[in-house]
């Protein structure tokens, strides 16, 4: 049985991909945070353990570059994930001010696991597609990425 299309607002009307963008990322983070709970997991998180998996030991601020959050939001997971014994934290030796970032044995076991998780989500997502409609709606989820990170913000356009 086909999907009924959605209800659209009113007001979302002039912008019906933005508002197909929202309900998507919105299912989308709903259903990965259910997965990620049964990892006993934060969403975010696993975002920092396959940055750390591929490079272990960066400082934080490598990692905010990396994941894409502001600072409280990176430093709320830390003190979280060290709790849960996933990762430690010390300073570094050049700088006793920065905090290097490492992978507990715990958080290196975390690679499989995680790899299984981003396959299902990958899986589900997909379902209803095409392998040229998944490719062509990446493509294009970059291209919109792009654009929006892109954007002249107010001020600069001013001055």
């Amino acid at each position: 049985m086909p999907t009924p299309e959605p209800r659209v607002p009113t007001t979302a009307g002039a912008g019906p991909m933005s508002y197909a963008i929202f309900q998507l990322a919105r299912a989308h983070r709903a259903y990965a945070a259910a997965m990620l709970r049964e990892m006993d997991l934060h969403p975010g998180q696993e975002l920092v353990l396959m940055h750390l998996l591929d490079r272990d030991g960066q400082s934080q601020s490598e990692l905010l570059d990396s994941v894409g959050v502001d600072h409280s939001t990176l430093s709320k997971a830390l003190r979280r994930m060290q709790d849960a014994g996933l990762i430690v934290r010390e300073p570094a030796a050049h700088d006793r001010r920065v905090m290097v970032v490492h992978l507990t044995d715990k958080g290196r076991a975390m690679r499989e696991p995680l790899a299984a998780l981003w396959q299902a989500l990958e899986e589900t997502s997909a379902r209803n597609l095409t392998e040229r409609q998944a490719e062509s709606f990446v493509a294009t989820a970059y291209a919109i990425t792009e654009a929006i990170s892109s954007r002249a913000l107010p001020e600069e356009e001013s001055v």
